[in-house]
């Protein structure tokens, strides 16, 4: 289901082995991904401080693989934090299923999570969740 320009390896197999219905995390600097992973084939990327953001790995996810939904860890307060837009920006309008903070980490630790990237990303709730169309 590979059609881009990703050149990251182990980012690269795990993608092949995804079907249509799996899920992908790509997760901030924050995000406890070690324990709220599941069994995901687990990435990390984190370079320094902010780098690289979520954006820069969902772009190059995306020139990867179709991607069919997308959910976002929604705050607790009903706030909608900036990266959201920039996320449906990138997704070409796609709505965000949004999942509480619990709610998701739960839904990260399921089967169906094949990948779990880790970023430098320092901007709060920048975690996504996404789930592989067919190509």
């Amino acid at each position: 289901m590979l059609k881009g320009k990703l050149i990251h390896p182990d980012i690269m197999a795990a993608l092949a082995l995804c079907g249509h219905g799996d899920k992908v995390l790509i997760a901030d600097g924050n995000y406890p991904l070690d324990a709220k992973s599941g069994n995901a084939e687990k990435v990390y990327l984190g370079l320094t401080p902010g780098l690289p953001t979520v954006t820069d790995v969902l772009a190059a996810v995306q020139s990867a693989v179709e991607i069919e939904k997308a959910e976002v860890m929604e705050p607790g307060d009903g706030s909608t934090p900036e990266i959201f837009g920039e996320f449906k920006q990138m997704l070409g309008g796609m709505e965000l299923g949004k999942i509480g903070r619990f709610d998701f980490y739960d839904e990260c630790c399921k089967d169906c999570v094949r990948l779990a990237i880790s970023t430098g990303e320092k901007r709060t709730f920048a975690n996504i969740l996404i789930t592989i169309g067919v190509a």
